[in-house]
């Protein structure tokens, strides 16, 4: 089977387009309660993913037909497995669905479930053993060839992969057994996977025994696993592919992997020293889009040493808006008027930074060039032998009609504020000719209505 490089970066680049797509089908109001940080964060998160529907361990193989597929590399619906997936090129292995399906065998025709916290660990006891967030779909071999070992950092590689995963000598500070180091596409997922793991199961993790854990139910991990999978996490970002394996196993088992839906709470929760770093000052502050009451903002973004995530818009030096972008809208301004901006930027541990340069914008002018619409149904209420009264419907503006000239024989008679008036000073039994004009408070004066011919009386 042939593959092209160029098709599979085109999805690549596709998947980065749609993630935020996929990211609404978080459901609304689903992390409402998860409101603290450290430790009470994950707390929060464990009474809320806990509720689960608990499925069998066959029932994986079910999980896998929509969690699970390659539709972001080749995109040909193959199991997607992270142990044989090559990123940028030909896999050198694939799995069909069903087909491949198997408990062990070799790494060129087999996929297997594969427990990221080995099954050993806690016993085979469920709901662990058939929980989809911590088991994905893995070539055969490789599984066993990782055994039960933790995943790190390896030093010097005993055995390589087809797609470059590897075992080999621990380069984790501390630990001197072998460990299995996946790609670093794939890195982050996993973290993901254990961050979840030590969540979902904080009521009974401090009981199990790993390499990678410390006996507690908070921290979970020891320190230098834990920095090695924060450094995952952030080295390898969420992914439209991990967002739709989190969306298809939401629909099994009704729970979510939050560090996926939430990439934030790996450092809200297990940040392992204060941080008391300042984010950089936002550059490059720029206003377009100006307009009579609004214009655009954009800066160029803020760096920090765990991450922004908010800036805030300070307009004539109080606090305008607060968001989680390099660009605002600033909206209810006044015409012809200077106002300044300058931009803090905040990070997790609500650091915030000093302020941008500030930028002077002034608001444009207004200029109404658009006239009134032609006044209509001109009709007499009332005549005498010297006068007569008139009335009409109202003209439409683009800002508002201030006044109405009326004309009597082509000539201005009066000039009135409301859709009536009285023209005085005629002569009885004389036939007028009367049309009006409406004008706006820019001076722009409507087309003439059409004209009302219109006769005193000789009334006495």
């Amino acid at each position: 089977m042939t593959r092209m490089f160029s098709v599979k970066k085109i999805f690549l680049l596709l998947e980065f387009l749609f993630t935020m797509i996929v990211y609404a089908q978080i459901p609304t109001g689903y992390y409402s309660t998860a409101t603290g940080s450290g430790y009470t964060l994950k707390t929060q998160l464990y009474n809320k993913i806990k509720v689960q529907t608990v499925l069998s361990y066959d029932a994986l193989w079910t999980t896998y037909a929509t969690s699970d597929r390659d539709n972001q590399y080749e995109n040909d619906n193959t199991i997607l497995d992270i142990y044989s997936e090559n990123p940028t090129g030909v896999d050198p292995v694939i799995f069909i669905y069903i087909t491949n399906q198997c408990g062990s065998a070799s790494q060129s025709n087999c996929y297997n479930r594969e427990h990221i916290v080995p099954q050993s660990v806690f016993n085979s006891a469920s709901p662990m053993v058939s929980d989809a967030h911590f088991i994905p779909p893995v070539d055969g071999s490789v599984n066993t060839l990782r055994s039960n070992n933790p995943h790190g950092n390896v030093a010097t590689a005993t055995s390589t992969t087809l797609n470059g995963s590897k075992s080999g000598t621990s380069a984790v500070p501390g630990y001197t057994g072998t460990v299995f180091e996946p790609l670093n596409e794939f890195k982050g997922d996993i973290a993901r996977m254990y961050f979840y793991f030590a969540t979902r199961y904080e009521n009974t993790v401090a009981s199990y025994v790993f390499d990678m854990f410390n006996g507690t139910n908070n921290q979970v991990f020891t320190t230098p696993f834990l920095n090695m999978l924060i450094t995952w996490h952030n080295q390898d970002p969420v992914n439209a592919r991990e967002i739709t394996r989190n969306n298809a196993i939401y629909n099994r088992q009704n729970n979510r992997n939050p560090f996926i839906d939430h990439p934030e709470y790996v450092a809200m929760i297990w940040s392992t020293t204060s941080d008391n770093q300042s984010p950089t000052s936002a550059s490059n502050l720029v206003a377009s889009n100006i307009a009579t009451t609004s214009l655009t903002l954009t800066w160029d973004a803020s760096t920090d040493n765990v991450g922004i995530t908010a800036y805030e818009v300070y307009m004539n030096s109080l606090l305008k808006t607060t968001v989680a972008t390099t660009s605002c809208s600033i909206t209810g301004l006044v015409e012809n008027t200077s106002y300044s901006f300058y931009i803090k930027a905040k990070d997790l541990a609500g650091n915030v930074s000093a302020n941008s340069t500030t930028l002077n914008a002034t608001t444009l002018q207004f200029f109404d060039i658009i006239p009134p619409t032609i006044p209509s149904n001109i009709t007499n209420s009332a005549k005498t032998t010297s006068s007569l009264t008139i009335n009409w419907s109202n003209s439409s503006d683009n800002i508002g009609v201030t006044f109405y000239d009326i004309y009597v024989n082509g000539v201005l008679k009066t000039t009135v504020n409301t859709t009536s008036a009285i023209i005085t000073g005629l002569t009885g039994l004389t036939t007028y000719s009367i049309y009006i004009k409406a004008k706006d408070a820019a001076g722009n004066i409507s087309i003439a209505s059409s004209p009302i011919n219109l006769t005193t009386c000789n009334c006495f």
